[in-house]
């Protein structure tokens, strides 16, 4: 499967994730702002991963891995920015009561400025530009990746810190190291498929991402219960309403990734290591993974836009 393929493959994924998601969520939910919401977020992930996948490698292989992720940074980080910019109106419309094409430029203005959902927006929509102006001005530094991963993990955490659980001291901590946690789990993964070729490479680099994927997950889950113990306050809220029915398809969903990424860590990574395991049988593999992965992360935007 080339790269191509598998991105439309995520974009059809993820998007048919989405639709399936809002119908849980109906009629708490709108389309449009989950589908800008789960291309946003994706691309921010993306992004976030192939600033990051570097750091799994050494010396002059190092210097491999950024060559092969320049490219493909700047796609995503300039699809993260057309898509924050859409969602930003999108957002500014539905709170002025108003559609897309009737919103002025006075109110958009004012939408971003001066309120949290905006200002959150802007500082994504930010972030995403100044990633990509790194990535084409700064492409071999080391100093602008680290910058890169910074400014994308900022962006990434600004719309949960005004999401559901702002106003929770708790709830808010944890729904930025979930959000983060989640996204490097799932970025450096994707990174490791659009950048590795051989199986040398994969030998090398899947039992870091390995250590790594286990530290993501038992952060992810445990800031994960946390944040869902503020907003749910009783077992029937899970499917009496139409958010505790997206955040209970989201907890099956993120518990079998769990159970493919565990089976893969038993048999896919012992033969990656002793270079038993072809680069297109790991990438087969990754797929598998990274499919649920794009079904989770389209349920969580539209969890995030559901009232």
């Amino acid at each position: 499967m080339t790269h191509r393929r598998a991105v439309t493959g995520a974009v059809l994924v993820s998007a048919s994730a989405c639709v399936m998601a809002w119908a849980l969520a109906y009629p708490a939910a709108s389309l449009a702002p989950a589908l800008a919401r789960a291309v946003a977020d994706g691309a921010a992930v993306l992004t976030l991963g192939l600033a990051a996948v570097p750091a799994l490698d050494t010396g002059r292989r190092r210097e491999e891995f950024i060559r092969r992720a320049t490219a493909p940074l700047v796609t995503a980080s300039a699809v993260w920015l057309i898509a924050e910019l859409v969602r930003l109106v999108l957002a500014g419309a539905e709170t002025a009561g108003t559609s897309v094409t009737g919103l002025g430029i006075p109110t958009a203005v004012e939408f971003a400025l001066h309120t949290p959902p905006g200002r959150a927006g802007l500082i994504s929509l930010t972030t995403a530009a100044a990633v990509c102006v790194l990535a084409t001005v700064a492409a071999r530094s080391g100093t602008a990746r680290v910058v890169a991963v910074g400014l994308t993990g900022v962006g990434i955490v600004g719309h949960p810190l005004t999401g559901h659980l702002s106003n929770s001291p708790w709830g808010g901590a944890s729904i930025t190291v979930h959000a983060l946690a989640a996204a490097l789990w799932c970025g450096v993964l994707a990174a490791l498929v659009l950048t590795v070729e051989h199986r040398g490479q994969w030998a090398r680099v899947l039992p870091r991402f390995s250590q790594l994927s286990l530290l993501c997950v038992s952060v992810l889950l445990a800031a994960g219960v946390l944040g869902a113990s503020v907003v749910i306050s009783s077992p029937s809220d899970l499917y009496a309403t139409g958010y505790g029915r997206v955040l209970s398809a989201k907890l099956l969903l993120t518990a079998a990734l769990m159970v493919l990424a565990w089976r893969n860590r038993g048999n896919w990574l012992p033969a990656a290591r002793a270079h038993r395991t072809t680069a297109v049988v790991s990438r087969s593999r990754a797929y598998s993974e990274l499919a649920l992965m794009a079904v989770v992360l389209a349920a969580a935007a539209t969890l995030a836009v559901t009232a």
